[in-house]
């Protein structure tokens, strides 16, 4: 059981490393390929999408798939595609094999959480707590071991090391004792618009879905905001400004703590999105190295958000658990997804300060529409 959870926990700590691993070399692969921040920006914004619409096309396309061999199959497309990812000499090559690693990561995350979510029906909240520490740490990881390889040889590696490391996962699933099926959602429209009708699904999904367009957003354009204050700053230098990512795994594993501090789970959300607000004002500043302390903060604010927001989700109805936690995890990739690519547009046609600017505004919009209705929750 234990030597299970192992190999998923690898299996995932690569797949997000894989997810967000262009992310710190963004400046570089745009330089490289002569293309604007936007067109380099799709690197991740892509597989954010694919994450969003994933539930909704699996659910049609795969009836019934034994989660192992989707997810054999899946981290084999995978690991040709890392490879060619570091061969690959032009935009649009490139572009089209991040789209061919879009297509098979979901396919890749629900076998993994299908699996994880079966092995042990005794401790199924503990192991979700693991899978998602197990997402945040594969996208520090990924982000930080692809500026260092980067910097130390070149961005090639990142792809060719990562394949590597997807072939080990490859290895070690196989040996995983389990033969079950994939958990994968089939929506109805009349499903889908019955929790729409719901009020307090909608304020949630909207919440998450503001919260991490502005997350992504500042994770996004970080790399360029960097080489604009510093131009000699390395990938590596670069990478280690997201180290404060690291403080999801902390605020996951003691989010019942913060719940209970706050006194419930929308108060928590409005605190945590009043302390995103302040977090993400104070990013004005040009000196680097408070630029690095400060997003320790805003991880903390949204990641706050996001853990409570995913047990609220959870908590709200009693059936339909499956397809209410599947449409969170669209509003909140789709979130990501405009995210790593609207403000990238800002962010070019005018300035930084401008795009905070956008974010503040759009914050305290989510602020207000919580704080108006809190009082929906209260039978929770």
């Amino acid at each position: 059981m234990k030597s299970n959870l192992l190999i998923i926990i690898y299996g995932l700590i690569v797949t997000m490393s894989v997810m967000y691993a262009t992310q710190p070399l963004q400046p570089l692969l745009a330089t490289k390929f002569k293309v604007t921040i936007t067109e380099a920006s799709l690197f991740t914004a892509v597989i954010l999408f694919f994450l969003a619409v994933a539930p909704i096309i699996y659910g049609y396309i795969l009836e019934k798939v034994c989660a192992k061999k989707m997810l054999i199959n899946a981290s084999i497309v995978l690991l040709i595609t890392n490879i060619f990812l570091g061969l690959s000499n032009s935009y649009e090559l490139f572009l089209f094999f991040r789209v061919c690693e879009a297509l098979v990561i979901p396919a890749i995350l629900t076998s993994l959480m299908s699996i994880l979510a079966n092995i042990d029906k005794d401790n199924i909240k503990f192991n979700m707590s693991i899978y998602v520490a197990g997402t945040v740490f594969g996208g520090l990881i990924g982000r930080v071991f692809s500026g260092f390889i980067a910097t130390t040889f070149s961005y090639e590696y990142v792809f060719y090391s990562l394949s590597f490391a997807i072939f080990i996962s490859i290895l070690l699933i196989k040996k995983l004792n389990f033969n079950g099926e994939a958990n994968i959602i089939k929506p109805k429209i009349s499903d889908v618009v019955n929790i729409l009708k719901d009020r307090r699904f909608v304020i949630v999904y909207f919440v998450m879905f503001c919260i991490f367009f502005v997350f992504s957003g500042v994770l996004n354009v970080l790399p360029f905001r960097a080489k604009e204050l510093s131009s000699d700053f390395s990938e590596f230098q670069i990478a280690l400004l997201y180290l404060g990512y690291g403080m999801g795994i902390l605020v996951s594993l003691n989010s019942k703590k913060i719940v209970n501090f706050f006194k419930g789970e929308i108060n928590t959300i409005l605190y945590a999105t009043i302390f995103f607000i302040f977090t993400i004002s104070s990013l004005f500043i040009e000196n680097i190295l408070y630029l690095f302390l400060l997003l320790f903060l805003v991880c903390i604010g949204m990641f706050t958000a996001h853990t409570v927001s995913t047990q609220l989700a959870n908590s709200m109805q009693k059936s339909q658990k499956s397809l209410t936690s599947g449409m969170y995890l669209t509003f909140y990739y789709l979130g990501g997804a405009t995210g790593s690519l609207v403000p990238s547009m800002i962010y070019k046609a005018f300035n930084w300060n401008i795009m905070l600017i956008v974010f503040v505004i759009l914050l305290l919009v989510v602020a207000l529409v919580v704080a108006l209705n809190k009082d929906l929750f209260k039978t929770l």
